[in-house]
């Protein structure tokens, strides 16, 4: 590629009749349809004329209690009504809105973090999730409801606003706050409007959080073109609520991400086992009869290979349109945007393209060394986005990875998209990241995190995953001697950030073994230590080097038990060799109780090591019902020997407090070892 190379900018706009700013639209939409629906919430739904009201009021509400014109008013509630209402109240009050996140209360702390806002408009289950003590000025929805609803319903009189319409977060660990101008915020839904070409019949349904650019400056798409906006009646969106909303609400078109638009499109398919999903070659299958009202889906957030897009447009409508669009939040969403009938012909290896097509109409894409200056559609400076491409001869822009990513191999630059690519092209492959982990020497050798496709009928899931042999034979003569991953983690899943991008960060980062010749690493070292490598415990280690322990344990619970339960464990109407059983049995079950006690405190974290992380409420609860397990024998069968046989009240008693919960229990663990994902210690090495 040249050093420096253009792709020219979508269709000109020039000369076309504006509003002015999004807000002036929306208002014109208000005025000329307000009994149509703008937002569909079950219950919390509201008409174009309801929203433009209740917007108006809060609006008062704000300029009365001393708004400046331009500043920032952060919005942190979980009812995606509320916060359509609040940013077209701070839009009119003249000021500038951004959203927070309240699902990650620590996000959400961040985002106030690099704001900070005049106000926070909260709720009073967000607030002291969000009011960290640093006095930020609050107005509470509900608490004041009364004096909001009291407001006049007319529009105000609107100050000189500021030149910021939104501050819109980068879905990062650490979110970075970017201004958008009234003029690209307008721009932005212009370019999309040329591009999806949206009818008020539309019903729009976005399901990233309200905190991510896609909703945050998404909203346009529905409310300026008179469709209506679909949004769940609280909390956030789960994929049962979306494909319900989709079927019951006849929702035409769904912005959503990669991982969203699987889920969406393919769901049946997976479930069924009637086909492939993304990551492998394709056959035919027919539209999803519940999805018979889409009529576009747009796919944003990371990149998208050629096969995925193919085997998501094969489960749409014929006529039904699925974009593949490149948006940074500098631009409001917009940049470039592509779908399959821009290909002049079918392309080879589609596995390994990921196309991000033409620029939207006013943007602009420049490469300079490979990365995307991108100009936004109302002109300006071009923006450095850190993301590299190539323009094909087709005249098509290719996604070629992400600078921050890059890594240094044997004193080469390795950009790992370039060898994800290429093991996509493995049939039992369906995602794929390359990352550097430490190595012994502290040198750092390549690992790859390798997922199956989604609907890979493998048991256990990932069980078809090429190891690190066949993963080498595989690139063989296809990437660099040097680039081939010497270690391959497997998956279920890639994990992805609340962008929907692909997360490097959250991944697992296994120690590998020593090199010969290398010395010994020091145990432990690291986040994640290999499997098989006796770095983590396992029942058998635990056994082993635990057993004398756990014998000692038992004697003494059986001791405790002639304190606690006189008489339970009493053999001495018992022959032998029969009472030498009973006595086995009853320090065994002494044992399982120590154990039980060693779990509750230690037990968790071994858990967490081996698969679903902190935030997971099924290794919680697997841990307290295994925890259950094993202490409920010893006081269950004290219990139960000094019951009186015919005594049923206290028989059903016991039945209850200890049988059926030692039931959920084991039911609990079932499903943690049947739903869990493969470990992250799961890897293969070369030295194996």
């Amino acid at each position: 590629m040249t050093q420096g190379s253009t792709q020219e900018p979508g269709s000109d706009r020039s000369g076309r009749m504006t509003a002015g700013t999004v807000l002036r639209l929306f208002e014109l939409q208000a005025r000329d349809t307000p009994q149509a629906y703008a937002v569909i919430a079950g219950v919390h739904s509201l008409t174009y004329g309801q929203l433009d009201v209740r917007a108006n009021q809060l609006a008062h509400h704000l300029i009365a209690d001393g708004l400046p014109p331009g500043a920032v008013v952060a919005i942190g509630t979980a009812r995606r009504t509320e916060i359509v209402v609040a940013l077209l109240a701070v839009l009119k009050a003249g000021g500038a809105y951004a959203v927070i996140d309240v699902e990650v209360p620590l996000t959400g702390q961040r985002q106030l973090a690099a704001l900070t806002p005049y106000v926070l408009l909260t709720d009073a289950a967000h607030h002291a999730r969000l009011d960290d003590g640093s006095g930020l000025r609050v107005i509470r929805l509900g608490a004041e409801a009364s004096a909001i609803t009291g407001r006049p319903t007319e529009a105000p009189e609107r100050p000189e606003p500021g030149a910021t319409a939104a501050v819109l977060f980068t879905g990062a660990t650490v979110p970075r706050a970017v201004p958008v101008g009234h003029v690209r915020l307008l721009a932005a839904h212009e370019g999309w409007a040329e591009v999806i070409r949206p009818v008020p019949e539309d019903r729009h349904l976005i399901t990233h959080g309200p905190d991510i650019t896609a909703f945050a400056a998404g909203w346009t798409r529905a409310l300026c073109s008179g469709g209506a906006l679909v949004v769940p009646e609280r909390g956030p969106w789960t994929p049962e609520g979306i494909r319900r909303a989709v079927k019951t609400e006849q929702v035409g078109v769904v912005h959503t991400d990669p991982a969203g638009a699987t889920r969406l499109l393919l769901h049946d398919a997976t479930a069924a086992g009637s086909g492939s999903t993304a990551g492998a070659p394709r056959r035919r299958r027919d539209p999803d009869p519940a999805l018979r009202s889409l009529r576009l889906v747009t796919v944003t957030g990371d990149r998208l290979f050629l096969d995925e897009q193919a085997a998501l447009q094969a489960r749409l409508r014929a006529g039904a349109r699925l974009l593949n669009v490149y948006g940074p939040t500098e631009a409001a969403g917009v940049g470039a945007w592509f779908e399959l009938p821009q290909l002049s012909r079918p392309l080879d290896d589609p596995e390994q393209i990921a196309l991000i097509g033409t620029p939207f109409p006013g943007c602009r894409v420049d490469l300079r060394d490979g990365e995307i200056r991108l100009t936004p559609p109302d002109g300006g400076d071009a923006i450095p986005t850190g993301d590299r491409a190539e323009i094909r001869p087709d005249g098509l822009l290719e996604f070629r990875g992400r600078i921050r990513d890059r890594i240094t191999v044997a004193g080469a630059v390795l950009h790992p998209h370039a060898v994800e690519s290429v093991i996509r092209s493995h049939p039992d492959v369906g995602a794929a990241l390359v990352a550097q982990v430490p190595d012994g020497d502290g040198t750092g050798r390549l690992v790859a995190y390798v997922a199956p496709p989604a609907d890979a009928h493998s048991w256990p899931p990932g069980a078809d995953l090429p190891d690190s042999g066949q993963l080498r034979s595989h690139l063989a003569g296809k990437v660099l001697p040097t680039w081939p991953p010497s270690a391959v983690v497997r998956l279920r899943t890639l994990p992805r950030n609340r962008a929907g991008q692909e997360n490097r960060e959250a991944v697992a980062q296994p120690v590998l073994p020593v090199k010969p010749g290398q010395g010994s690493a020091a145990p432990g070292t690291g986040k994640y230590a290999a499997a098989g490598r006796g770095t983590l415990p396992t029942p058998l280690g635990l056994i082993g080097c635990g057993l004398p322990l756990l014998v000692a344990a038992g004697l003494l619970f059986f001791v405790l038990s002639k304190i606690f339960w006189p008489g339970s464990t009493d053999l001495g109407g018992v022959p032998s060799p029969w009472a030498f059983l009973f006595f086995v049995l009853y320090l065994f079950e002494g044992a399982a109780f120590a154990a039980g006690l060693l779990f509750l405190f230690k037990g968790r974290a071994w858990m967490v090591r081996h698969g679903r992380g902190q935030g997971s409420g099924l290794t919680t609860a697997a841990h307290l019902a295994v925890v259950y397990l094993l202490v409920a024998w010893w006081p269950q069968d004290n219990f139960y020997r000094l019951a009186a046989k015919q005594d049923w009240p206290l028989q059903a008693a016991l039945v209850y407090a200890f049988n059926i919960p030692l039931m959920i229990a084991a039911g609990i663990v079932a499903a943690y070892v049947t739903l869990k994902p493969p470990s992250p210690f799961d890897f293969d090495d070369e030295d194996d």
